[in-house]
């Protein structure tokens, strides 16, 4: 083996060792984008709310907003995505409200009003702490829980539905695992075999018991529509799979229109009980 080889080698090895043991930074630089500037508030909508703080297990004090109707209506725990924070999903709460579906939307540690910083144990520590703060503090029971999760927010929906008793659980534009993802990212591609596998969510979801509905976008820039399709087939027990065309990753909701919300209103009321 000639010197000049050897040497690329050690730059390689160098390189693999560098990226693994930095790996959960990168990692968290790379999957969270928090944005701690509220752009919008519910008011401006004329919906009817109530701001809530709440505490998680380890300390953090998070931030949230709790949409309830009258009557015994399911409720929708909504675990949004990596970016952003919860200001930016109002239009999609408001279609859901519309839809006669109570929701709590909560932001993880580290986004909007939120304290701490994010990290996939931590994410997953805030979602058990939504869940206790509805059946908890608004006294609202599991038989109407259905939790909802895009994109990242799919993990920490399949991580509540494990701990936690729920009655459906839908996931949107959600990855198989972080190490597949890193599989269609160069230069992570590179590395990705010797990556852990964080929020593994198919195999995971393999112990969700509950209903399951799998949503996701055709036209998905950002998570691969093969990944719905085998979170789908690594599902077991009642399950649904719904292909959205034409959609983003983004735009689910809106490009999905009428159909969209009526598969989503229409699973969610008739497993989360109203009884």
């Amino acid at each position: 083996m000639s010197i000049r080889t050897m040497l690329l080698l050690l730059v390689l090895v160098g390189l693999i060792v560098s990226a693994i043991i930095f790996y959960p930074q990168l990692e968290n630089s790379l999957v969270f984008y928090p944005d701690k500037s509220l752009d919008d508030n519910p008011s401006s909508w004329n919906l009817s709310y109530k701001d809530v703080r709440f505490v998680t297990s380890d300390g953090e004090k998070l931030h949230g907003w709790f949409f309830p109707l009258s009557g015994k209506t399911p409720v929708l725990l909504f675990c949004h995505g990596n970016a952003g924070n919860i200001s930016h999903r109002i239009e999609n709460v408001d279609l859901l409200v519309k839809r006669g579906i109570s929701v709590f939307l909560f932001g993880y540690r580290g986004y909007g009003l939120s304290s701490g910083r994010p990290s996939e144990n931590g994410i997953y520590t805030d979602g058990m702490a939504a869940y206790d703060y509805l059946t908890e503090m608004e006294k609202v029971s599991p038989d109407r829980i259905a939790v909802f999760g895009r994109s990242l927010g799919g993990a920490v929906a399949i991580e509540v539905a494990l701990q936690r008793k729920v009655r459906c659980i839908i996931i949107e534009n959600t990855f198989t695992s972080i190490r597949d993802m890193s599989k269609t990212i160069f230069p992570w591609l590179l590395f990705s075999p010797f990556l852990p596998d964080h929020y593994e969510n198919s195999s995971k979801i393999a112990d969700v018991s509950v209903p399951k509905l799998i949503v996701h976008s055709r036209n998905d820039e950002i998570v691969p529509f093969k990944m719905g399709e085998e979170l789908f087939a690594a599902a077991i027990g009642d399950k649904i799979f719904l292909p959205i065309d034409e959609a983003g990753h983004n735009d689910i909701y809106i490009i999905g229109g009428k159909a969209y919300l009526d598969a989503v209103t229409d699973f969610v009321s008739s497993h989360a009980s109203s009884e």
